[in-house]
């Protein structure tokens, strides 16, 4: 992985100063930073490039950067007691990367591993720096609210890898993707490989593709290289019956 100041940033887009101070923007527990402050900062962060299959950081090593994804995917996983690397999610352009490490009272620790999907542009901000964004109570209270979205997530995940039935978990993570009052039909854009998606939902790719297979042969969606078309609710859920 290699990186570069901002100041000595090509012109690429995704370099350019003016859309990295949007995407810090949009952040919601940076979003209420002072102009002056948001500059503040900005300085020493730099852009990291990482190839397909490159670490950006790897669990329970020392956090020295929080990132912020410009374009690319990152997959983010957890090692499990028996070594295994058990898949969390993927984060692609705007998402944050290793926020997690600024609840530590004692040396910040990544409690992740972050693995670039494709080549992937991120800006890499100083942990002291965002640190100290968070003396903000605006900033503070969103990173909370950050924090607590996490944790809903970590137990809906824990509650769908309990259902023993594949086709149980795959069909709880299709519903879970649908937006609140979404209409039918809904595609879910696939950001990771299948073999992924299936690592995720503890299950083999093989058994994946079948479960998928009878769901597009039921009409209850369609399948798509790049997404998932969610055309009948209750079909989908009809098939656990």
């Amino acid at each position: 992985m290699h990186s570069c100041p901002l100041h000595n940033s090509p012109s690429d887009a995704v370099t350019k100063r003016r859309h990295l101070r949007e995407l810090v923007r949009n952040v919601p527990w940076l979003s209420h930073l002072p102009e002056q402050e948001l500059e503040y900062l900005l300085q020493g962060a730099r852009v990291h490039v990482a190839e397909g299959r490159e670490w950006l950081f790897r669990q329970q090593t020392p956090a020295h950067w929080i990132y912020v994804v410009v374009s690319g995917a990152v997959r983010l996983l957890r090692a499990t007691d028996d070594g295994r690397l058990a898949t969390i999610r993927c984060v692609e352009r705007g998402g944050t990367l290793g926020e997690l490490s600024l609840i530590s009272q004692r040396q910040s620790t990544y409690l992740y591993s972050a693995e670039a999907l494709r080549r992937t542009h991120v800006l890499a901000i100083g942990v002291s720096r965002c640190q100290e964004s968070l003396n903000h109570e605006e900033c503070r209270g969103a990173f909370m609210s950050r924090l607590t979205e996490e944790l809903t997530e970590r137990l809906e995940d824990m509650a769908l890898l309990t259902q023993a039935d594949a086709r149980a978990r795959l069909t709880s993570f299709l519903l879970r993707q649908l937006p609140l009052g979404a209409k039918l039909p809904h595609a879910i854009r696939l950001s990771v490989p299948k073999c992924w998606l299936a690592a995720q939902l503890a299950m083999t790719p093989e058994t994946l593709s079948r479960l998928l297979s009878r769901m597009s042969r039921a009409g209850a969606i369609l399948v798509e290289r790049h997404q998932l078309v969610i055309l009948d609710r209750s079909k989908l859920s009809t098939l656990n019956d």
